[in-house]
């Protein structure tokens, strides 16, 4: 078993260089397939989760090349077959396979997919979506039969903002006669990114990043190169981390607007940042004030954020108050930080923390990618040695990340017991 070791209390220096994004990359390797020939998509993380695409992918007899964050994919001998549950099971991005093989071929069957264990995920809206384009739907327990005698645009209202219906209902519409509306859109500048990524590719699409957005079907898409644009839940976890105990540290290749909800709190604490084109820079000796936040659909505070930011929060001085509004499984992490020395309370949707606390360093465990991610915000300002166990779940979501936070002063290793 892989577990992460941790001592704490490193002031941390240097530049850490953001990597492309995740929640990017799992929508846009499965788009590739809407095209024919190749697309090169290039800033691709080296995480776990981009090996599971990969497996899939050559699953369906698509050749794929991948080298130095770049990824050849020729889709010439594309092949819908059923994908196993052994595959669609490992994370929740799988499931935009079954939009682009249902745009394809008209036919998909697939098992519910993956992910992390963070609340009640359903993929009602992105069915909703599949049923107002004209496909039937057949399920079996967690097997879909999906198929349509023909793909129709229409008017597609979603109940919520959700991004995997909102990119579910983008891959199948752009192949769909005529034209669709997505309404109560999801948006994230991953949606953005996969706009953009499509248009290249031939499709039309207008209105990404607003509420309402506008797809004009075409009978074909060709390949393309694309720059996946860089990851802002990377970026914020390592700006919380600087806030806590960088020293002029330096957050490279980042877009500022994207974590914009997460600077203007932290400025609103007190925190010494430095924001620029392209980077920032962040100081930890200026003690934060507590705040209160409220996780919101985008441009609102992420929910991926949520956790680690509750770490920073035990060393802000008062009290604070989180409220999560989009998964109820969000604090499966307070439980550990309570035993590392936290004072956190938890009621209903919310939890109160009061700070500052001091955290001592024992072993704790990764119940999902982002608590993986608070536990070691939290191991890496606590007092001793800290061993964190589940790290595949972090390992999903962060490149590189005992490399980037070793090359700027933490001691941090994987270990193997």
């Amino acid at each position: 078993m892989k577990v992460l070791k941790v001592i704490g209390n490193q002031k941390l220096t240097g530049s850490i260089r953001i990597s492309g994004a995740k929640n990017s990359a799992v929508a846009l390797i499965p788009a590739t397939l809407l095209a024919s020939g190749t697309t090169t998509l290039c800033n691709v993380p080296n995480i776990s989760d981009i090996d599971v695409l990969t497996q899939t992918l050559k699953y369906l007899n698509v050749s794929v090349k991948r080298a130095s964050g770049s990824m050849l994919i020729d889709t010439t001998n594309l092949k819908n077959v059923d994908i196993p549950i052994e595959l669609s099971s490992r994370l929740r991005a799988s499931y935009y396979f079954m939009s682009v093989l249902l745009a394809r071929f008209k036919y998909v069957k697939m098992h519910f997919p993956g992910g992390c264990q963070i609340g009640s995920r359903p993929i009602d809206q992105t069915l909703k979506a599949f049923r107002l384009l004209g496909a039937t739907i057949e399920e079996n327990d967690d097997l879909f039969i999906i198929q349509a005698k023909k793909l129709k645009g229409n008017i597609i209202p979603l109940d919520m903002p959700s991004v995997g219906a909102t990119i579910n209902a983008m891959l199948v519409a752009v192949l769909a006669e005529g034209k669709t509306v997505i309404k109560n859109a999801a948006r994230e500048p991953e949606i953005a990114d996969l706009a953009c990524m499509l248009n290249k590719m031939g499709a039309n699409i207008e209105g990404y990043g607003t509420s309402e957005i506008t797809i004009i079907g075409v009978s074909s898409l060709q390949g393309c190169n694309h720059d996946i644009i860089p990851d802002r839940i990377e970026a914020g976890t390592y700006t919380i981390i600087g806030a806590l105990i960088g020293n002029y540290l330096k957050i490279d290749n980042i877009i500022p607007s994207h974590i914009k909800s997460l600077t203007d709190v932290l400025e609103e604490m007190g925190a010494d940042i430095e924001i620029h084109s392209d980077y920032l820079i962040i100081d930890s000796q200026k003690q934060l004030k507590a705040t209160n936040i409220k996780t919101l659909h985008y441009p609102g505070f992420p929910t991926d954020l949520q956790q680690p930011f509750v770490t920073l929060l035990t060393s802000a001085k008062g009290v604070s108050h989180v409220e999560e509004t989009i998964y109820e499984n969000r604090f499966m992490n307070i439980p550990y930080l309570n035993k590392m020395g936290a004072n956190i309370q938890v009621k209903d949707t919310i939890a109160t923390i009061l700070g500052p606390t001091k955290l001592k360093g024992l072993e704790v465990k990764a119940t999902d990618l982002r608590a993986g991610a608070s536990l070691l915000v939290a191991s890496l300002i606590a007092e001793g040695e800290t061993i964190i166990t589940d790290i595949n779940h972090l390992l999903r979501g962060y490149e590189e990340i005992v490399e980037k936070l070793t090359n700027v002063g933490a001691k941090i290793e994987i270990k193997e017991i």
